[in-house]
């Protein structure tokens, strides 16, 4: 084993933890796992984080921190969803982990949740330009981030195919239930 710096070792354990929770989830992997894939001892795990959960909670708290830091917070505009491909290609495992992995543990539910609340208050903002308010803006409001997550993770899954134009087929599923959400229904 390596001797490296405190924060260095921190970022060491972090990242093979992310590596560990992405391939079998929270409940699933065991801090054994983790710090064999780190290459470190369980007690040196511990002189980082005082449990499983807490080394669970800090990956997905970098995770949050990372897709905030290349995406942004505020605006869905032209460059997001360019930006959403970026990062979860920068970060597959924190990515399916954010979206997939810890909507499932309870424990964790409330960051899910507050990210997804995020997330449609931000669509909400961005659609009212193009919508009148109502119930159909309102399920755009909330489709539309559903839409682009599932969408990248499907991208991610199936090996990141042709980049260049992911974004602009993702961003026409999204003008899609745009168009739907200020339509008429055909009769």
């Amino acid at each position: 084993m390596r001797r490296l710096g405190r924060a260095q070792r921190r970022a060491q354990i972090l990242d093979a933890a992310t590596r560990a929770f992405a391939r079998s989830g929270f409940a699933a992997t065991g801090l054994d796992d983790i710090a064999a894939e780190a290459g470190v001892t369980r007690v040196l795990l511990y002189r980082h984080f005082d449990s499983k959960a807490a080394l669970y909670r800090a990956v997905l708290d970098r995770a949050c921190e990372r897709l905030a830091e290349r995406v942004g917070v505020d605006d869905f505009g032209d460059e997001a969803i360019p930006a959403l491909l970026r990062a979860a290609a920068a970060d597959p495992d924190g990515f399916r982990l954010l979206f997939h992995h810890a909507a499932r543990e309870p424990e964790f539910r409330d960051l899910t949740d507050a990210i997804a609340a995020a997330s449609v208050d931000t669509t909400r903002r961005n659609l009212a330009a193009q919508l009148p308010e109502g119930p159909w803006t309102e399920w755009a409001a909330r489709l539309i981030p559903t839409l682009a997550i599932e969408a990248v993770i499907a991208w991610l899954d199936t090996g990141g195919p042709d980049p260049d134009t992911a974004a602009d087929r993702i961003r026409a599923s999204i003008h899609g239930v745009i168009a739907a959400a200020g339509s008429r229904p055909l009769e």
